[in-house]
């Protein structure tokens, strides 16, 4: 069975399709597109907020649960994560490739050992040696970028702008 719908909104119109298949194990969503705008962010943001569990930080023996827009960047510091917040750091029990697939589209792996919120960023610095960094808005908290991962960061950045 195949149900289908079309909408206008601001000039833009998208057409929704749903296809029941009896012999998926799991829901699929694709959404196709000539290029990524804030309608698709939004929903984007929409769909992960509906079937994302909440995230959970940890400090000590308290549980805390900030909003993910929050935080600036999720680093690995031996074994554990750390999520960091203008002002302080939470543990999270998740992985970075976990992380990655949880995370909204604003976060951005930008070396081997962190990952960061694109929409946080105040600056990005490079310097003749080929190091990056990155400084956050109203906070002193600043990460490196690797080159590996700098034209990744760059290209996020010009989509978020």
């Amino acid at each position: 069975m195949v149900a289908k719908d079309e909408a206008v909104r601001g000039g833009i119109c998208v057409r929704i399709r749903v296809e029941l298949d009896e012999t998926l194990s799991e829901t699929e969503v694709v959404i196709r597109t000539a290029q990524f705008g804030e309608e698709l962010a939004l929903i984007q943001r929409s769909l992960q907020q509906m079937i994302a569990k909440p995230l959970i930080f940890y400090k000590g023996t308290s549980e805390y649960f900030l909003r993910v827009e929050e935080i600036l960047f999720f680093e690995t510091d031996g074994s554990k994560i750390f999520a960091h917040s203008a002002e302080d750091a939470y543990e999270v029990k998740l992985k970075l490739y976990e992380l990655e697939d949880y995370l909204p589209y604003y976060f951005c792996r930008i070396s081997k050992s962190t990952i960061a919120n694109t929409q946080a960023i105040y600056s990005l610095d490079k310097s003749f040696s080929g190091t990056s960094r990155i400084s956050f808005y109203k906070t002193h908290k600043q990460v490196h970028v690797s080159r590996h991962y700098y034209q990744l960061l760059k290209e996020k950045l010009r989509e978020m702008r």
